[in-house]
This record gives structure tokens, C-alpha cells and sequence, in this order.
């Protein structure tokens, strides 16, 4: 299955990318790197620079007809930069739309809220994003991973990189069609 990351060009928590794309290329599955713009994107380990990845696909030129799935990873500029993207907006709205499974991290439902995909919907996230969740007409738990299934797509979120070993098992388990 080909997997869509998609991140903006600065600003992703390294290990939040990283952990989830080795999990699903070790599962047999092709992760691909989508951003807002061609290149390389920049990832963070927290607040610091950590290291560059190579953009695979832009966003805008790629469907998410083209993918089996869809992985958000964090960090608080990540998702702040893809809600503001128009085209980030309806990428991630169009996997919820077509019944994809999609996965999020940290602070990345910003962008969920963003493409008004969590009315209804029960989930996770960092505990400042809660809130915006609310707002949005989602519920928010404090759990290591949530797995909702009340829309048209499932979705399986995670708080915190802490969490990534359960999210990991749980967005492999949903992209595959099992029970998680």
C-alpha cells in the first residue's frame, strides 16, 4: 500500500515522521513524503533543527485517490503551516471524503479541525489542541491511541511521541483492514 506523509516544509517533529514511516516500510508498505512544495523539508526535534528529507510529491499535483492511507505527523509549526494550505486542506478532507484510513499525532488534527473532518469524531491529540477539537464538534479522550470509527473513514490518533509504538501498531493494524 502507498502511504501519504504528509508534512509542510518546516517545522515536523523528527521522530514522529521517521518511527511511523520505518513502521510502515517494514510492514511492506511504500511511505511517500508529500509536502506543500518541492525539495526538502526541514523536521525538528522539538524546538532544534534536526535533519532534511526529500520531497517525493506536492501536494496539489497528487490525489489521494493514489494512496491506501494517510499518516499527519506533529510538532506544533507542522500542522499550523498545512492548515493554512489550501490545497494541504482538501488533500487531507479528500481521504476522509473517499473512506481512507487516516492517522494523526500530536498536534497534527490542527489540520483535521482545519478540513472539518472531526464533527462527530472521537479522538486524541496533545492536550492543547483539545479544545480546538471541542470546538470543532469532536470529543476528546486522553488516551495513548484512539481508534474512531464514526464516519466514513477510521481514524487513529496518538498524544505524544511517547505514544509512537502504539500508534505505529494501531495505524498498520487499520491501514491492513484488521480489527485494532
Amino acid at each position: 500500500m502507498r502511504i501519504a506523509f504528509l508534512v509542510a516544509p518546516e517545522g515536523v517533529e523528527q521522530v514522529e515522521l521517521t518511527e511511523p514511516w520505518k513502521a510502515a516500510s517494514d510492514a511492506g508498505h511504500e511511505p511517500v513524503l508529500v509536502s506543500t512544495a518541492p525539495g526538502k523539508v526541514q523536521a525538528f526535534d522539538h524546538l532544534d533543527k534536526a535533519d532534511t528529507f526529500d520531497v517525493d510529491e506536492v501536494v496539489g499535483e497528487v490525489s489521494a485517490g493514489s494512496f491506501g492511507g494517510l499518516v499527519l505527523p506533529g510538532g506544533v509549526a507542522n500542522p499550523d503551516f498545512l492548515r493554512m494550505d489550501d490545497k494541504a486542506v482538501a488533500f487531507v478532507k479528500d481521504f476522509f471524503d473517499q473512506g481512507r484510513p487516516v492517522a494523526a499525532i500530536c498536534h497534527a488534527p490542527w489540520t483535521l479541525v482545519e478540513a472539518d473532518v472531526v464533527r462527530g469524531r472521537v479522538l486524541t491529540s496533545w492536550p492543547s489542541v483539545r479544545t480546538d477539537i471541542r470546538n470543532a464538534g469532536g470529543t476528546w479522550v486522553d488516551e495513548q491511541v484512539k481508534i474512531c470509527d464514526h464516519g466514513s473513514n477510521q481514524l487513529v490518533t496518538s498524544r505524544k511521541p511517547d505514544d509512537l509504538k502504539a500508534f505505529c501498531d494501531a495505524f498498520l493494524h487499520v491501514f491492513a483492514g484488521e480489527p485494532g
